[in-house]
C-alpha cells in the first residue's frame, strides 16, 4: 500500500526542506534598553527562527557602559522566547520586534539582558492579498503546497493602502499568525482562500488588513510500508 508523506505543519515543513535546501543562517542581537527593535530580514525567501535567547550567556555582549554586577550571570535565559519569535516571524520576509514584547518575565533580576535570535532564510513564494480579495496559491503539475507561515493584519502604512483613509492604515501593530491557510492548502496543488475577517477574525477593528503567505512547492514523497 502506498501512502503520502506530507509535511503538514510548519515544523515538519522546515525539517523536510532542511535536508534538500541550501539556506543561509543569520544572527541578530538587540540590547534590552526598552527602545531598540530587533530587525530580521531575508533578501530572498522567508524567515524561519531556529533559536532565540532573552537573557545573557556571556559577559561581552551588550556590555558597553554596564557595571560588572550587571554582567555576572551568564546562565540567564527566559523560557519560551523561541516560541514568541517563531509565532511572530516565521514565514515573513521582514520581521521587527521590540524586546518589550518578548519579555514575559525577568529571568535574572539586576542583570542587563539582550535578545539574540538565530534564523535561516528559506527560499519561498510570498504573496500579499488585500482584505476583501482572494489569495491564490498554486504549484506546478505534480507538486504540492507547503505553507511556511501566514499572517492577517497590518504591519506598515504602505501595503494595500491605495485610496485608503489614514485612519484605516495607522495601526501597524496588528498582525496575527494563522494556521488556517496551512490547514486548507497544505498538500494541495492549488488553493484559494479569502482574505477576510469572516475567515481569520478581526485582529484590529477599523484597520484595513491584508493576508501575507509564504509557501513552497515540493513533490510529495511516496513510501512503502
Amino acid at each position: 500500500m502506498l501512502s503520502f508523506r506530507l509535511c503538514t505543519t510548519l515544523l515538519l515543513a522546515t525539517a523536510c526542506l532542511l535536508t534538500s535546501s541550501v539556506v543561509s543562517t543569520e544572527t541578530a542581537v538587540t540590547c534590552d534598553d526598552g527602545i531598540n527593535v530587533q530587525h530580521l530580514s531575508c533578501d530572498n525567501g522567508a524567515i524561519i527562527v531556529q533559536a532565540a535567547l532573552y537573557g545573557r550567556k556571556d559577559r561581552e555582549t551588550c556590555s558597553e557602559g554596564r557595571p560588572q554586577n550587571q554582567l555576572q550571570n551568564t546562565q540567564c535565559s527566559q523560557i519560551g522566547t523561541v516560541d514568541i519569535l517563531k509565532r511572530r516571524c516565521d514565514g515573513r520576509k521582514v520581521c521587527e520586534i521590540n524586546t518589550n514584547v518578548v519579555r514575559t518575565s525577568d529571568p535574572c533580576v539586576g542583570i542587563f539582558k539582550y535578545l539574540e535570535t538565530n534564523y535561516t532564510c528559506f527560499p519561498a513564494i510570498q504573496t500579499v492579498t488585500c482584505e476583501g480579495s482572494l489569495a491564490h496559491l498554486y504549484c506546478d503539475v505534480g507538486q504540492v503546497i507547503l505553507v511556511y507561515g501566514a499572517y492577517y493584519g497590518r504591519l506598515d502604512k504602505t501595503t494595500c493602502s491605495f485610496r485608503r483613509p489614514d485612519s484605516q492604515i495607522q495601526n501597524v501593530y496588528c498582525s496575527n499568525p494563522t494556521p488556517k491557510v496551512a490547514e486548507r492548502c497544505n498538500g494541495k496543488n492549488s488553493c484559494t482562500i479569502s482574505a477576510s475577517n469572516s475567515v481569520f477574525g478581526d485582529p484590529c477593528f477599523g484597520t484595513y488588513k491584508y493576508l501575507e503567505v509564504s509557501y513552497v512547492c515540493d513533490y510529495p514523497v511516496t513510501i512503502t510500508p
